[in-house]
């Protein structure tokens, strides 16, 4: 492997193998919260937009935060960040079981929660991956480090239905908040601020603004938004969609789980083919492939059969799109700001994911159906398919500042 900036005792390879654990936890942990939506809300006597609003303040905080987080990252280093996120993430995650009213529930699960995602969150780890490699290869490694957070989703969703079983929902959050707090140890590995490198030097603020000029960095943020809509909706939603429709706890479990699995490869798959061929066409096959799949899905009759080969292909096409518009932002604007630049970038995708999955929680409240959100998604992917074509992919050449004569 090339190493683009070696950083003290920090090789390569440990770096990749602490960032993708942390992608891991942090990943892992977030995607089962799905399974206590039905728990949670039968217990407490509440509709599902109680825990649907939860866990959309937690998602759009996790986006608001990005930009802050990737920016002290990008200033003081990673490590900081990682480590004081995990014990946000893992308080909050502990908390939730104790939440007895809505409003507890919006500050646990939504802000602490929240907080701690943004913190621990795989794009600052991706970001010190993508600084440890050479450009040649760094396609490559944001798509390991996507994977395994991917992978965590595949461990971590049948483990957290397991205590769930096993323990009840409430000592199933206490479980799963260990491991968010196991993302303190790693965090030290990815310690150390980001180096400067060859070439014109900018400040975060002339790197922001430079940003702020270009189309392409738009359409970027148009079409992530996209990808945190279709995300989080059927996250949250799709076990108890499975459930509504007559089928067992256990196949929504499940199909998260596939979700996951299918998801390494389709996350590894894409970090292979953008190191060759053209991210933007490549993100526009995956949105419009989406688009097709929430088609056919919504469309067929309902199996246990029908569930788990949705979730399998829509695995595949789940977090494909992040080494791609995560390896575009670098490509464009180079590794120096990366992870503030696609901090900003994954706030839309947030937002989207706060409409997704609160929209899923009020309109199953009001009409009893998720009929209206699952057509919505399938029309947001022809959308995004359409964005990513005008991109300009190619990096931005800078000035350097004239030499004195």
């Amino acid at each position: 492997m090339t190493i683009a900036h070696p950083i003290g005792w920090r090789t390569p390879l440990l770096v990749i193998l602490a960032g993708c654990t942390i992608a891991l936890l942090n990943f892992g942990v977030r995607s089962g919260f799905g399974l206590f939506l039905e728990p949670i809300s039968t217990a407490n006597g509440w509709g599902r937009e109680v825990f649907a609003l939860a866990i959309a303040i937690q998602t759009v905080l996790w986006g608001l935060g990005q930009p802050f987080a990737g920016a002290f990252a990008d200033k003081y280093g990673s490590g900081r960040v990682l480590a004081i996120g995990a014990v946000f993430y893992a308080a909050g995650v502990a908390l939730t079981a104790y939440a007895s009213s809505p409003l507890l529930l919006h500050v646990t699960t939504g802000m602490l929660v929240g907080i701690g995602l943004a913190g621990t969150s795989f794009t600052v780890a991706l970001a010190a991956i993508a600084r440890m490699v050479s450009p040649e290869r760094r396609s490559w490694a944001l798509g390991i480090g996507t994977a395994a957070g991917s992978l965590g989703q595949f461990l971590m969703v049948p483990l957290g239905q397991g205590f769930i079983a096993a323990y009840g929902w409430m000592m199933a959050l206490v479980l799963l908040s260990l491991f968010a707090l196991a993302i303190v140890p790693l965090a030290g590995v990815l310690a150390g601020k980001a180096p400067e490198t060859g070439g014109p030097q900018q400040s975060m603020s002339e790197a922001l603004r430079e940003a702020g000029l270009q189309r392409s960095y738009w359409l970027l943020i148009a079409g992530f938004f996209v990808c945190g809509f279709h995300v989080s909706f059927i996250q949250t939603h799709l076990p108890a969609y499975v459930v509504d429709r007559g089928l067992d706890p256990a196949t929504g479990a499940w199909a998260l789980a596939l979700v996951g699995l299918a998801n390494v490869v389709g996350s590894y798959t894409a970090g292979v083919l953008g190191g060759t061929r053209s991210k933007k066409y490549l993100l526009s096959f995956i949105y419009g492939a989406r688009a097709v799949v929430i088609t056919v899905f919504v469309l067929v009759p309902m199996s246990t059969t029908s569930v788990l080969v949705f979730a399998f292909c829509m695995g595949l096409l789940w977090l494909s799109t992040v080494p791609l518009t995560s390896g575009l932002v670098a490509q464009i604007f180079g590794p120096r700001y990366m992870a503030t630049l696609f901090g900003i970038v994954f706030f839309s995708h947030q937002v989207g994911g706060f409409l997704g999955v609160w929209l899923g929680g009020r309109l199953f409240d009001a009409t009893g159906s998720y009929d209206v959100v699952w057509w919505i998604s399938a029309a947001l992917g022809v959308f995004s398919a359409i964005v990513h074509f005008p991109i300009d992919e190619r990096p931005l050449v800078r000035n350097a500042a004239p030499s004195p004569a």
